[in-house]
């Protein structure tokens, strides 16, 4: 079973670990999202994607970071 945009806190922490020195602070969002297209595991559709998503990866992904 894929991930889904839906998928947040999976999304973020594959992301971490996939781009351990980016700070996800400065990652913009069509880059974050060519990044999520990116991971092995996803398998969504770019069209079911928009800002509201990508804000949310990148605030888990600094959530992520911090811990």
């Amino acid at each position: 079973m894929g991930l889904k945009w839906t998928d947040i806190s999976d999304i973020a922490i594959e992301l971490d670990e996939a781009h351990p020195d980016v700070d996800p602070r400065t990652v913009n969002f069509v880059n974050l999202m060519q990044w999520v297209l990116a991971l092995p595991e996803f398998e969504d559709s770019q069209e079911r994607c928009g800002e509201k998503i990508l804000e949310a990866i990148q605030m888990a992904w600094i959530e992520e970071r911090e811990d």
